[in-house]
Protein backbone atom coordinates (compact mmCIF):
# COMPACT_ATOMS: atom_id res chain seq x y z
CA UNK A 1 0.00 0.00 0.00
CA UNK A 2 1.11 3.55 -0.66
CA UNK A 3 1.55 5.89 2.32
CA UNK A 4 -1.53 7.92 3.16
CA UNK A 5 0.55 11.08 3.40
CA UNK A 6 3.61 12.17 1.50
CA UNK A 7 6.78 11.32 3.33
CA UNK A 8 8.57 14.24 1.70
CA UNK A 9 7.17 17.30 -0.03
CA UNK A 10 7.12 17.48 -3.79
CA UNK A 11 8.68 20.61 -5.28
CA UNK A 12 6.71 23.82 -5.02
CA UNK A 13 5.80 25.39 -8.35
CA UNK A 14 8.79 27.71 -8.03
CA UNK A 15 11.11 24.86 -7.08
CA UNK A 16 9.58 22.78 -9.85
CA UNK A 17 10.93 25.35 -12.31
CA UNK A 18 14.37 25.26 -10.75
CA UNK A 19 14.40 21.47 -10.91
CA UNK A 20 13.63 21.73 -14.59
CA UNK A 21 16.58 24.06 -15.10
CA UNK A 22 14.51 27.25 -15.31
CA UNK A 23 15.03 30.29 -13.13
CA UNK A 24 13.32 33.65 -13.03
CA UNK A 25 14.65 34.51 -16.47
CA UNK A 26 14.26 32.41 -19.57
CA UNK A 27 17.54 30.56 -19.77
CA UNK A 28 19.46 29.15 -22.66
CA UNK A 29 18.01 31.43 -25.30
CA UNK A 30 21.04 33.68 -25.53
CA UNK A 31 22.99 30.60 -26.55
CA UNK A 32 20.96 30.49 -29.72
CA UNK A 33 21.53 34.13 -30.69
CA UNK A 34 23.10 34.80 -34.06
CA UNK A 35 25.43 37.40 -32.50
CA UNK A 36 27.93 35.16 -30.81
CA UNK A 37 31.33 36.20 -29.42
CA UNK A 38 34.49 34.64 -30.89
CA UNK A 39 34.89 30.98 -30.05
CA UNK A 40 37.50 30.20 -27.37
CA UNK A 41 40.72 28.34 -28.15
CA UNK A 42 41.39 24.88 -26.72
CA UNK A 43 43.83 24.48 -23.86
CA UNK A 44 47.22 22.95 -24.57
CA UNK A 45 47.23 19.22 -23.79
CA UNK A 46 49.41 18.34 -20.82
CA UNK A 47 48.26 14.75 -20.41
CA UNK A 48 51.86 13.51 -20.50
CA UNK A 49 52.56 15.48 -17.33
CA UNK A 50 49.19 15.46 -15.61
CA UNK A 51 48.14 11.85 -15.12
CA UNK A 52 44.69 12.53 -13.74
CA UNK A 53 41.21 12.64 -15.22
CA UNK A 54 37.95 14.02 -13.85
CA UNK A 55 34.63 13.00 -15.39
CA UNK A 56 31.44 14.93 -14.65
CA UNK A 57 28.48 12.67 -15.28
CA UNK A 58 24.96 11.85 -14.16
CA UNK A 59 24.35 10.71 -10.61
CA UNK A 60 22.01 7.98 -11.84
CA UNK A 61 24.91 6.28 -13.61
CA UNK A 62 26.14 4.88 -10.33
CA UNK A 63 27.48 6.01 -7.01
CA UNK A 64 30.95 4.56 -7.11
CA UNK A 65 33.77 4.35 -9.59
CA UNK A 66 33.74 0.59 -9.59
CA UNK A 67 30.01 0.39 -10.21
CA UNK A 68 29.98 2.84 -13.08
CA UNK A 69 33.25 1.91 -14.71
CA UNK A 70 34.04 -1.80 -14.40
CA UNK A 71 37.68 -2.39 -15.19
CA UNK A 72 38.84 1.01 -13.94
CA UNK A 73 41.73 -0.55 -12.07
CA UNK A 74 42.89 -2.20 -15.27
CA UNK A 75 42.71 1.14 -17.08
CA UNK A 76 44.54 2.98 -14.29
CA UNK A 77 47.31 0.38 -14.29
CA UNK A 78 47.69 0.29 -18.07
CA UNK A 79 47.67 4.06 -18.60
CA UNK A 80 48.84 5.32 -15.21
CA UNK A 81 45.90 7.73 -14.98
CA UNK A 82 44.03 8.42 -11.76
CA UNK A 83 40.31 8.80 -12.58
CA UNK A 84 37.74 10.58 -10.42
CA UNK A 85 34.00 10.40 -11.12
CA UNK A 86 31.83 13.33 -10.08
CA UNK A 87 28.05 13.05 -9.85
CA UNK A 88 27.83 16.62 -11.06
CA UNK A 89 24.99 16.44 -13.60
CA UNK A 90 21.36 16.22 -12.52
CA UNK A 91 19.96 18.25 -15.43
CA UNK A 92 21.60 19.49 -18.64
CA UNK A 93 20.45 23.09 -18.22
CA UNK A 94 21.43 23.31 -14.58
CA UNK A 95 24.93 22.06 -15.33
CA UNK A 96 25.31 24.33 -18.35
CA UNK A 97 24.21 27.38 -16.38
CA UNK A 98 26.88 26.61 -13.81
CA UNK A 99 29.79 26.40 -16.27
CA UNK A 100 28.80 28.49 -19.30
CA UNK A 101 30.70 31.65 -18.29
CA UNK A 102 33.93 29.69 -17.88
CA UNK A 103 33.32 27.81 -21.11
CA UNK A 104 32.84 31.05 -23.03
CA UNK A 105 36.17 32.38 -21.78
CA UNK A 106 37.99 29.13 -22.53
CA UNK A 107 38.71 28.55 -18.84
CA UNK A 108 39.07 25.18 -17.14
CA UNK A 109 35.72 24.16 -15.64
CA UNK A 110 37.35 21.47 -13.49
CA UNK A 111 36.10 18.55 -15.55
CA UNK A 112 38.15 16.94 -18.32
CA UNK A 113 35.18 15.03 -19.73
CA UNK A 114 31.47 15.72 -19.37
CA UNK A 115 28.53 13.44 -20.21
CA UNK A 116 25.48 15.36 -21.45
CA UNK A 117 22.35 14.77 -23.47
CA UNK A 118 22.88 15.09 -27.21
CA UNK A 119 20.81 18.25 -27.61
CA UNK A 120 23.04 20.01 -25.08
CA UNK A 121 26.17 18.56 -26.67
CA UNK A 122 24.99 20.06 -29.96
CA UNK A 123 24.82 23.46 -28.29
CA UNK A 124 28.33 23.15 -26.84
CA UNK A 125 29.73 22.18 -30.23
CA UNK A 126 27.91 25.01 -31.97
CA UNK A 127 29.33 27.54 -29.50
CA UNK A 128 32.88 26.17 -29.75
CA UNK A 129 33.01 24.84 -26.20
CA UNK A 130 34.39 21.38 -27.03
CA UNK A 131 37.75 20.09 -28.19
CA UNK A 132 38.31 17.93 -31.25
CA UNK A 133 39.22 14.31 -30.63
CA UNK A 134 42.27 12.77 -32.25
CA UNK A 135 40.55 9.73 -33.72
CA UNK A 136 43.86 8.08 -34.60
CA UNK A 137 44.46 7.82 -30.84
CA UNK A 138 41.16 5.97 -30.44
CA UNK A 139 41.29 2.90 -32.73
CA UNK A 140 38.43 1.22 -30.85
CA UNK A 141 35.96 3.72 -32.32
CA UNK A 142 35.57 1.14 -35.10
CA UNK A 143 33.58 -0.90 -32.56
CA UNK A 144 30.82 1.71 -32.29
CA UNK A 145 27.44 0.59 -33.63
CA UNK A 146 26.65 2.13 -37.04
CA UNK A 147 23.64 4.05 -35.72
CA UNK A 148 25.88 5.96 -33.26
CA UNK A 149 28.81 6.71 -35.59
CA UNK A 150 27.33 9.93 -36.89
CA UNK A 151 25.16 12.71 -35.51
CA UNK A 152 23.44 15.56 -37.30
CA UNK A 153 25.29 18.06 -35.12
CA UNK A 154 28.64 16.25 -35.37
CA UNK A 155 28.62 14.24 -38.63
CA UNK A 156 32.09 12.70 -38.28
CA UNK A 157 32.05 12.46 -34.48
CA UNK A 158 35.04 14.76 -34.17
CA UNK A 159 33.80 16.56 -31.03
CA UNK A 160 31.56 14.04 -29.29
CA UNK A 161 31.67 10.37 -28.38
CA UNK A 162 28.43 8.41 -27.82
CA UNK A 163 28.52 7.17 -24.26
CA UNK A 164 25.21 5.71 -23.04
CA UNK A 165 21.70 5.22 -24.36
CA UNK A 166 18.40 4.20 -22.83
CA UNK A 167 14.68 4.35 -23.48
CA UNK A 168 12.21 6.72 -21.87
CA UNK A 169 8.78 5.25 -21.37
CA UNK A 170 6.26 4.83 -18.57
CA UNK A 171 6.85 3.52 -15.05
CA UNK A 172 4.24 2.69 -12.45
CA UNK A 173 3.84 1.33 -8.96
CA UNK A 174 2.85 -2.29 -9.50
CA UNK A 175 0.95 -2.52 -6.23
CA UNK A 176 -1.31 0.29 -7.45
CA UNK A 177 -1.48 -0.85 -11.08
CA UNK A 178 -1.07 -4.63 -11.32
CA UNK A 179 -2.24 -4.56 -14.94
CA UNK A 180 0.32 -1.94 -15.88
CA UNK A 181 0.10 1.25 -17.93
CA UNK A 182 0.65 1.09 -21.67
CA UNK A 183 -0.09 4.59 -22.95
CA UNK A 184 0.62 8.20 -22.12
CA UNK A 185 -3.10 8.93 -22.30
CA UNK A 186 -3.71 6.64 -19.33
CA UNK A 187 -1.70 9.03 -17.17
CA UNK A 188 -4.34 11.71 -17.72
CA UNK A 189 -7.01 9.65 -15.93
CA UNK A 190 -8.57 11.95 -13.28
CA UNK A 191 -8.12 9.17 -10.72
CA UNK A 192 -4.37 9.86 -10.94
CA UNK A 193 -4.63 13.60 -10.31
CA UNK A 194 -1.64 14.86 -8.32
CA UNK A 195 0.24 11.57 -8.52
CA UNK A 196 1.77 11.75 -12.02
CA UNK A 197 5.35 12.80 -12.74
CA UNK A 198 7.10 13.83 -15.95
CA UNK A 199 10.72 14.61 -16.72
CA UNK A 200 12.35 18.02 -17.02
CA UNK A 201 13.97 16.99 -20.31
CA UNK A 202 12.00 18.64 -23.11
CA UNK A 203 12.99 16.01 -25.64
CA UNK A 204 11.82 13.13 -23.46
CA UNK A 205 8.60 14.61 -22.09
CA UNK A 206 7.41 16.38 -25.23
CA UNK A 207 8.70 13.44 -27.28
CA UNK A 208 6.46 10.97 -25.46
CA UNK A 209 3.45 13.26 -25.73
CA UNK A 210 4.05 13.75 -29.46
CA UNK A 211 4.43 10.01 -30.00
CA UNK A 212 1.15 9.44 -28.18
CA UNK A 213 -0.46 11.84 -30.67
CA UNK A 214 0.87 9.80 -33.59
CA UNK A 215 3.82 12.05 -34.49
CA UNK A 216 7.09 10.49 -35.68
CA UNK A 217 9.50 12.53 -33.53
CA UNK A 218 12.46 11.50 -35.70
CA UNK A 219 10.73 12.80 -38.83
CA UNK A 220 9.68 16.08 -40.41
CA UNK A 221 7.37 17.50 -37.76
CA UNK A 222 7.17 21.22 -37.05
CA UNK A 223 5.59 24.01 -35.03
CA UNK A 224 2.03 22.67 -35.13
CA UNK A 225 2.94 19.28 -33.68
CA UNK A 226 5.21 20.75 -31.01
CA UNK A 227 2.61 23.33 -29.98
CA UNK A 228 -0.08 20.66 -29.65
CA UNK A 229 2.17 18.63 -27.35
CA UNK A 230 3.10 21.61 -25.16
CA UNK A 231 -0.56 22.56 -24.91
CA UNK A 232 -1.32 19.06 -23.66
CA UNK A 233 1.40 19.31 -21.06
CA UNK A 234 0.26 22.79 -20.04
CA UNK A 235 -3.28 21.54 -19.50
CA UNK A 236 -2.20 18.76 -17.17
CA UNK A 237 0.36 20.79 -15.25
CA UNK A 238 -1.98 23.71 -14.59
CA UNK A 239 -4.84 21.38 -13.62
CA UNK A 240 -2.64 19.59 -11.08
CA UNK A 241 -2.79 16.25 -12.87
CA UNK A 242 1.01 16.41 -13.13
CA UNK A 243 2.45 16.86 -9.66
CA UNK A 244 6.12 17.01 -10.52
CA UNK A 245 8.42 17.91 -13.40
CA UNK A 246 11.81 16.76 -12.23
CA UNK A 247 15.34 15.93 -13.25
CA UNK A 248 16.99 12.75 -11.99
CA UNK A 249 15.45 13.43 -8.56
CA UNK A 250 12.22 11.93 -9.91
CA UNK A 251 13.44 8.61 -8.56
CA UNK A 252 13.06 9.94 -5.01
CA UNK A 253 9.41 10.76 -5.70
CA UNK A 254 8.82 7.26 -7.04
CA UNK A 255 10.45 5.51 -4.11
CA UNK A 256 8.63 7.67 -1.52
CA UNK A 257 5.26 7.04 -3.15
CA UNK A 258 4.65 10.71 -3.92
CA UNK A 259 4.46 9.74 -7.58
CA UNK A 260 2.81 6.45 -8.55
CA UNK A 261 3.13 6.66 -12.34
CA UNK A 262 4.83 8.77 -14.96
CA UNK A 263 7.60 9.17 -17.46
CA UNK A 264 10.79 7.31 -16.58
CA UNK A 265 14.04 5.99 -18.01
CA UNK A 266 14.48 2.26 -18.48
CA UNK A 267 17.88 2.05 -16.80
CA UNK A 268 16.66 3.95 -13.74
CA UNK A 269 13.73 1.61 -13.17
CA UNK A 270 15.89 -1.47 -13.64
CA UNK A 271 18.25 -0.12 -11.01
CA UNK A 272 15.42 0.75 -8.59
CA UNK A 273 14.09 -2.80 -8.82
CA UNK A 274 17.57 -4.25 -8.35
CA UNK A 275 18.08 -2.14 -5.22
CA UNK A 276 14.71 -3.25 -3.87
CA UNK A 277 15.61 -6.88 -4.50
CA UNK A 278 18.90 -6.45 -2.67
CA UNK A 279 17.10 -5.00 0.34
CA UNK A 280 14.61 -7.87 0.34
CA UNK A 281 17.35 -10.47 0.47
CA UNK A 282 17.59 -13.80 -1.32
CA UNK A 283 15.60 -15.75 1.24
CA UNK A 284 12.25 -14.12 0.51
CA UNK A 285 9.88 -14.12 -2.42
CA UNK A 286 10.24 -10.86 -4.28
CA UNK A 287 7.97 -8.95 -6.63
CA UNK A 288 9.49 -5.98 -8.41
CA UNK A 289 7.86 -2.80 -7.04
CA UNK A 290 7.94 -0.87 -10.30
CA UNK A 291 6.87 -1.76 -13.79
CA UNK A 292 8.24 -0.21 -16.94
CA UNK A 293 6.94 -0.30 -20.48
CA UNK A 294 7.60 1.25 -23.83
CA UNK A 295 4.22 2.84 -24.68
CA UNK A 296 2.29 1.26 -27.50
CA UNK A 297 2.70 4.49 -29.47
CA UNK A 298 6.47 4.39 -28.97
CA UNK A 299 9.25 5.27 -26.53
CA UNK A 300 12.01 7.85 -26.79
CA UNK A 301 15.47 6.40 -27.49
CA UNK A 302 18.05 8.90 -26.36
CA UNK A 303 21.83 9.08 -26.16
CA UNK A 304 24.19 10.95 -23.92
CA UNK A 305 27.59 11.87 -25.31
CA UNK A 306 30.98 12.51 -23.80
CA UNK A 307 32.82 15.73 -24.68
CA UNK A 308 36.07 17.38 -23.68
CA UNK A 309 35.47 20.95 -22.44
CA UNK A 310 37.50 23.59 -24.23
CA UNK A 311 39.59 24.45 -21.16
CA UNK A 312 40.73 20.94 -20.22
CA UNK A 313 44.45 20.23 -20.47
CA UNK A 314 43.96 16.45 -20.30
CA UNK A 315 42.41 15.59 -23.64
CA UNK A 316 44.89 12.77 -24.23
CA UNK A 317 43.85 11.11 -20.99
CA UNK A 318 40.20 11.33 -22.05
CA UNK A 319 40.97 9.77 -25.42
CA UNK A 320 42.74 6.86 -23.73
CA UNK A 321 39.80 6.43 -21.38
CA UNK A 322 37.18 6.37 -24.15
CA UNK A 323 39.28 4.01 -26.25
CA UNK A 324 39.54 1.62 -23.30
CA UNK A 325 35.77 1.56 -22.80
CA UNK A 326 35.09 1.08 -26.49
CA UNK A 327 36.70 -2.35 -26.20
CA UNK A 328 33.74 -4.79 -26.46
CA UNK A 329 34.87 -6.99 -23.57
CA UNK A 330 34.87 -3.89 -21.34
CA UNK A 331 31.74 -2.33 -22.81
CA UNK A 332 29.64 -5.41 -22.10
CA UNK A 333 30.57 -5.25 -18.42
CA UNK A 334 29.68 -1.55 -18.23
CA UNK A 335 26.28 -2.17 -19.83
CA UNK A 336 25.53 -5.04 -17.47
CA UNK A 337 26.53 -3.02 -14.41
CA UNK A 338 24.70 0.20 -15.29
CA UNK A 339 21.69 -1.05 -17.31
CA UNK A 340 22.42 1.45 -20.08
CA UNK A 341 22.65 0.52 -23.74
CA UNK A 342 26.25 0.66 -24.89
CA UNK A 343 27.20 2.45 -28.12
CA UNK A 344 29.62 -0.42 -28.73
CA UNK A 345 28.53 -3.27 -30.96
CA UNK A 346 28.37 -6.04 -28.34
CA UNK A 347 28.09 -9.43 -29.98
CA UNK A 348 27.03 -12.80 -28.64
CA UNK A 349 30.63 -13.70 -27.91
CA UNK A 350 30.96 -10.88 -25.36
CA UNK A 351 27.43 -11.25 -23.96
CA UNK A 352 27.95 -14.97 -23.38
CA UNK A 353 30.18 -14.11 -20.43
CA UNK A 354 27.21 -12.64 -18.57
CA UNK A 355 24.42 -14.21 -16.55
CA UNK A 356 21.95 -15.42 -19.23
CA UNK A 357 19.10 -13.46 -17.60
CA UNK A 358 21.14 -10.25 -17.84
CA UNK A 359 22.19 -10.88 -21.44
CA UNK A 360 18.55 -11.52 -22.40
CA UNK A 361 17.36 -8.12 -21.11
CA UNK A 362 16.41 -6.25 -24.30
CA UNK A 363 16.28 -2.91 -22.50
CA UNK A 364 20.06 -3.23 -21.98
CA UNK A 365 21.08 -5.43 -24.88
CA UNK A 366 18.54 -4.50 -27.53
CA UNK A 367 18.11 -6.11 -30.93
CA UNK A 368 16.95 -4.25 -34.05
CA UNK A 369 13.54 -5.81 -33.49
CA UNK A 370 13.29 -4.66 -29.86
CA UNK A 371 14.16 -1.11 -30.89
CA UNK A 372 11.41 -0.90 -33.48
CA UNK A 373 9.07 0.60 -30.90
CA UNK A 374 11.36 3.54 -30.19
CA UNK A 375 12.12 6.82 -31.89
CA UNK A 376 14.86 9.42 -31.43
CA UNK A 377 13.86 13.07 -31.04
CA UNK A 378 15.24 14.76 -34.12
CA UNK A 379 18.05 17.31 -33.96
CA UNK A 380 16.86 20.90 -33.71
CA UNK A 381 18.43 23.72 -35.67
CA UNK A 382 19.49 26.73 -33.57
CA UNK A 383 16.40 28.78 -34.44
CA UNK A 384 14.12 25.83 -33.65
CA UNK A 385 15.83 25.24 -30.34
CA UNK A 386 15.34 28.89 -29.37
CA UNK A 387 11.67 28.80 -30.32
CA UNK A 388 10.82 25.44 -28.76
CA UNK A 389 12.78 25.95 -25.55
CA UNK A 390 10.95 29.25 -25.00
CA UNK A 391 7.64 27.54 -25.64
CA UNK A 392 8.43 24.65 -23.31
CA UNK A 393 9.55 27.03 -20.59
CA UNK A 394 6.33 29.00 -20.94
CA UNK A 395 4.45 25.89 -19.87
CA UNK A 396 6.52 25.62 -16.72
CA UNK A 397 6.33 29.33 -16.01
CA UNK A 398 2.55 29.17 -16.36
CA UNK A 399 2.53 26.48 -13.70
CA UNK A 400 4.02 28.90 -11.17
CA UNK A 401 1.34 31.56 -11.66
Amino acid sequence: MLPAHRSSPLPSRRNLLAAAGIGGAVIGLAACSSNQPPKPSPAADRSDEWRTLRIDSWETYGNTLGEDFPGIEEFAKQYDVDVSYWKAVTDDNLYYNDVKTRLASGSDIGADAVVLSEWMVARWIRLGYTQQFALDAMPNTVNVRPRFREAAFDPKRMHSMPWRSAITGIAWNRAEFPDGIRSVSQLWDPALKGRVGVLSSMQETIGLIMLDAGVDISGAWGDAEFTAATDTLRQHVVSGQVAAIQDSKYLDALTSGDIVAGFARSADILRLNQAAAARAGSGEAFDEPWGFAIPAAGGVLWTQDLVVPIGSARKGNVEAFVNHYYEPTVAVQVAAATNYVSPVDIRDQEASALDPAVAANRLVFPTPVSLQGTKTFRHLAAAEEQRYVAQYQSVLLAASS
